[in-house]
Formats: structure tokens, sequence, C-alpha cells
């Protein structure tokens, strides 16, 4: 067994990791390495925007499947969860989208309403160039290049006058987060490629000599002296196993998958499930694992009357986020047009050679699943539970924007489009938003911060019970954001890079 010395060690890659290690590094004292379990260089279909959804059975992604979902009429779901420098902005569908400012506000920790969030959100994205952004609440000089589509479907154009024919508002800025209505979404696309976190942050800062970049190396436990956080234990292909040590803090960004199994098989987590799989307990904290969220999809799929040209984005240019519950302090559904005639793999419906569909997710869902051990290998796969539909309201909320999606795709703004609709046809609306649930692969809350002993991480993403120990990545939110996670993602670890210059 081999060691080395470090001030800080970043366990991950992704998006979040893929930050702190750029930013960490700027300072030439600090030695940072990180450990990322995938490949070193990018797979050529990470470039092609709209062949996003063949990267899920290609070795960027982890894989897996849930646990039966019984909400889902006892189906498992797939997981996916980016395996490669970039992690899962590497893999993802490329909506770059803040939630509205309420959703934010509603993690009730000190330092993390939107307000304290705002300038972190622009200092990640970079949108000089692009017209209608006010350069008061969004990012023109950051590392990540993002922007609404250039090139625009026509079905997406269809769609937005259909918006305008049924009285909903239009945004001039979508991904601002601070207007209901629908818009164009900026998408983390530049120059017709995918603008991902190695490309931004990672590959301009990898020739610094003070950081040290492992790829194919699988971290198989944090290492503790006493309550205290000292260093990883690792291996990279079939190589021996190595200890680096961390002489500041060791942070943990694999995702709200991967960072609560590394921390369970650590010995932090609910003490009576860590000694069933004959772990030894280092800090009981029942909250790891627990909370887990995703925002599930469903939608109305019609048959195309011509057909459907080729994307040349990501499939889903434009979306709106609406209320479709009385009383809210912001919007609770994501309805967004599909280029794709999309349903969860294996639902019995009409054979489609063209189609599109009219997505519907329930931004703010109640149900909360887990992740936990299935046993105590390292980088085998966890039992993943995202619940979907265990909270009755999530059911009754995807209904209610089913039928938004309904009026929005019977509007004469896309007659030339609209040959009929296949799916849900007269089936029951709840009976049919079990039957194509699919995940929406925004997993979060395994890990969330805030201040009671419920949590994991508090307001300084410090994990409980032990020292020299932070937790960064989508696993932390207390609550999913009312939009894609990706935006959050990056500006949760822009935050946390000046919370531990200031340590």
């Amino acid at each position: 067994m081999t060691s080395a010395e470090f001030d800080y060690i970043v366990v991950g890659a992704g998006s979040a990791g893929s930050v702190l290690a750029a930013r960490l590094s700027e300072d030439a004292a600090a030695r940072v390495l990180l450990l990322e379990a995938g490949d070193a260089e990018p797979l050529p279909l990470m470039a092609v925007p709209p062949a996003w959804p063949a990267l899920e059975a290609t070795t960027a992604n982890w894989g897996g499947e849930s646990v039966p979902q019984a909400a889902a009429q006892g189906r498992r779901v797939s997981v996916p969860h980016g395996r490669a420098l970039g992690g899962s902005s590497t893999i993802n569908a490329m909506s770059f989208t803040r939630g509205h400012p309420s959703s934010y506000d509603r993690w009730a920790t000190k330092g993390w309403t939107y307000a304290d969030l705002l300038p972190y959100f622009r200092r990640n994205e970079n949108l000089s160039g692009v017209a209608d952004r006010d350069p008061a609440v969004r990012g023109m000089h950051g590392p990540l290049r993002v922007g609404p589509a250039v090139t625009r479907h026509p079905l997406s154009t269809a769609f937005l006058a259909a918006v305008a024919e049924t009285g909903r508002p239009l945004v001039r800025d979508f991904s601002a987060g601070l207007d209901e209505g629908f818009g164009w979404a900026d998408l983390s696309i530049a120059d017709g490629r995918r603008s991902d976190a190695a490309t931004a942050y990672l590959r301009p800062a990898a020739d610094r000599s003070n950081l040290d970049i492992r790829t194919g190396t699988l971290v198989h436990r944090l290492l503790f002296t006493g309550e205290r956080c000292t260093g990883v234990e690792y291996r990279t292909g079939g190589g021996p196993v190595v200890t680096a040590t961390a002489v500041r803090e060791v942070v943990v960004s694999a995702g709200a998958i991967g960072s609560p199994q590394l921390l369970m098989l650590s010995g932090i987590g609910p003490a009576a499930d860590l000694r069933r799989h004959g772990i030894p307990v280092i800090a009981d904290v029942p909250a790891v694992g627990t909370g887990l969220q995703d925002h599930p999809l469903s939608g109305i799929v019609y048959e195309a009357s011509r057909t459907v040209p080729a994307a040349v984005n990501n499939h889903g240019e434009v979306q709106g986020a609406v209320r479709g519950t009385t009383g809210l302090d912001g919007p609770d559904l994501q309805i967004l047009m599909i280029d794709v005639p999309l349903r969860r793999e294996g639902l019995a419906g009409p054979d489609l050679d063209r189609g599109f569909t009219i997505g519907v997710s329930v931004l703010n869902p109640r149900s909360r699943g887990t992740v936990r051990l299935a046993d105590a290998r390292p980088g085998s796969t966890p039992l993943i539970d995202p619940a979907y539909y265990t909270a009755p309201e999530d059911l009754d909320t995807m209904v209610r924007g089913l039928r938004i999606a309904r009026e929005l795709g019977a509007a004469d703004a896309l007659k030339d489009w609209r040959s009929r609709e296949a799916l849900p046809g007269d089936r029951d609306l709840h009976d049919y938003a079990r039957d194509n649930v699919r995940p929406y692969n925004h997993f979060a809350g395994t890990c969330r911060m805030g201040d009671g002993h419920d949590c994991v991480v508090d307001g300084e993403l410090r994990v409980r019970g032990v020292t020299g120990l932070r937790i960064v990545d989508a696993s932390v939110m207390p609550v999913l954001p009312s939009a894609n996670t990706n935006a959050t993602v990056y500006a949760i670890a822009e935050r946390a890079a000046d919370l531990m210059a200031g340590a």
C-alpha cells in the first residue's frame, strides 16, 4: 500500500467536483487531488447534443436500476448518473435552468436563499452575446457557455404559438427562474457542441502542477483518525490499494447516489444498517441515504401527421413552469415540448414511426425515497428507491399537468403537426400517470443540509459527527429546485469553493 499527501482530496469529478478542483487549485500553494471512477477521455457522442439518450448505454453511465416501484405498478426504473470527467453534465439533456426563487428559499438554511446563491449562479455561466439577458441577474463572463437554441426546431416554435393561443404567458428569459410561463430555455450547448463541467472548468486547469487528476479510480472508503477524516483509500484499475492523506479537508462529490453510498461504506450513516453489513460505525447519522428525490416525468404522446425534422439540440428546447395548484408560492409543474414520442420502455400502445410529446414533470414532489447499501463491496450498485408517487399529492399534481399538456396539444397552432393523441388516449389519467412514469434523473437530497440533527451536513456542507469532511453535490439539496438541477449544482459548488477558501 502506497500513500501520498495533499491539502484537499475531492472524490468525484462530476459537475460539482470539477468546479471544486478547478477553484481550489487556483491557489498555487494548495495541493489538490481529484479522483474519478470514469475515463479520462470523453466519448465522441458526448459532443453531439441530440445523441444524449444513447449515452445511457455507455461506460459514462454508472447504470443500475431502482428497486421495484409500487406506485409504478411494480416496475424498476433506470437510474442513470455520470461516470466521467464532468460526471452527469456529460450525459444529461443539457437544460440549463434555475428554479423559482421560492424553491431555494424553502431550503431554510442560512446562506442558501436565492439571494445568497445569485452571485454563484452568475459566476459559472457565460451568456455573452446572447440577447435579452439581464447582466444584473445573469452571468456574462463565467467558464460555462450557455444560451437558447440557435437553430430552433419547428415543433418548438409551434408549441410556443400554442401557449400564446391558450392564453398562457411567454417569458423572455425562462432560465433565470424569476418569471412563471413558457419560453426558450438556456442549454449547455455552444457552437453546436455540449458544454460540460470538464470542458468549462477541469481541462483548462489540468496543466496546473498542484492539481493531480486520477481517472479510472474507485474510492473504497474514507479514512479517519478518531472523528477526523484524514484521507481516502482507493484503487486504480487492477492496481494496488492506495491511500491518500488530506491535510485540510476531504470533499465527497459523488452525487446523490454515490455520496451516501461512500459515506455508509466508510462508517457514516444509520448505525443499525452499517452493522448489518459488518461496517464499523464512525458516526451514527441516520439521515444518510434518506430523502432521495427526483422530478417524476410523464407526458401526452402524439402521432405526427408529417415527418418530424431531426433534432440538432437536446430534443427539449422550450419549457414552461406553471402552477397547477392554487395557493402556492411558485410553480409546481414543468411542461415542455419533446420532439420525439417519449414514453417509458415497454409501455403498451401504438408503434409510432413519427411523433412528439408534451412532457410533464412534478417540480415540488413530496415523495421521498432512499439509497441503501446492498452489500459492503465498493463499486456495487446500491439499493435505490426513488419512491415515485408515494405521496399521493404528487400523482394528483401530475394529472393536473397532463390536462394542461393535453389542452396545449389540442391547440390550432399544432394542427399541422398533430395527427392524433396516441397516449394516453381514453385511459384514466391517474392510471396512465402511474404506468408511464419515468425518472427525470434529477436525483438529490440524500445528504441534505440543514440545522437539525435530521440533516447530514450543516450550512457550510460539513458532515455532522465528524471533522475534515464536506459533501458538495446535489445530495445536499433539502428540496429540489423547481427546474432541471444542473445549474443549481454548479452554483452550490461555486459557493462551496468560497466557503472552503474562508475556512
